[in-house]
């Protein structure tokens, strides 16, 4: 890889810095893509003695990598995302990734790929993440900014993705619980304020 190429894909990846998500962070800021895609990366390493029988190294890199489509899209809430949506995102990151020198493109479509098909424990673990660290950073960021829906969808958002691994439930568990207090402290807010 030359290196205007290397500083190339580097400035699209900087994209996702300036990129928000519909979440915000505990002071209320409105979140980046790289912010979560960073923070269910350091989760990964965290995870590694949980894990040892996997590629915790693979399962960063697809951490690193699973929201770099939304460079050309933007962030699009789950609940709001259809599939249209995806098909756009995927597409374009697939004709980028074809664009990116030689090796590098290979290597990244095969991550890729694996993550798509969700086969391999590392995909399950890296979509397990994605996930849950989205409903970590609701429990984390200010009620208020909550939309209506998510009081429902933060106790059910990720149960899917957690089956594969009695430890991940098991963390599922503790985040619903963080969930429950939180949706309770408001509404005995609410009822001290009537």
């Amino acid at each position: 890889m030359k290196p205007n190429e290397f500083l190339q894909i580097v400035h699209f990846a900087e994209k996702l810095k300036d990129t928000t998500r519909h979440c915000t962070t505990s002071k209320g800021r409105a979140e980046s893509v790289a912010e979560h895609s960073w923070r269910i990366s350091l989760m990964a390493l965290f995870l590694r003695s949980e894990f040892p029988e996997l590629d915790i190294n693979k399962v960063i890199a697809m951490c690193l990598i699973h929201d770099l489509g939304e460079g050309f899209t933007g962030d699009i809430p789950s609940f709001n995302k259809t599939q249209n949506d995806e098909s756009l995102e995927d597409s374009l990151f697939r004709k980028w990734i074809d664009s990116l020198p030689e090796g590098l493109s290979e290597s990244i479509m095969s991550l890729y790929e694996e993550m798509s098909e969700l086969k391999t424990k590392e995909a399950k673990l890296y979509k397990a993440l994605d996930k849950i660290e989205a409903v970590i950073q609701h429990n984390e960021s200010p009620i208020e900014t909550w939309s209506e829906n998510e009081y429902q969808l933060n106790k059910t958002y990720g149960i899917d993705e957690v089956k594969f691994s009695e430890w991940m439930k098991s963390l599922r568990q503790e985040i619903l619980k963080e969930t429950l207090v939180k949706i309770e402290e408001q509404e005995n807010t609410v009822r001290k304020c009537v």
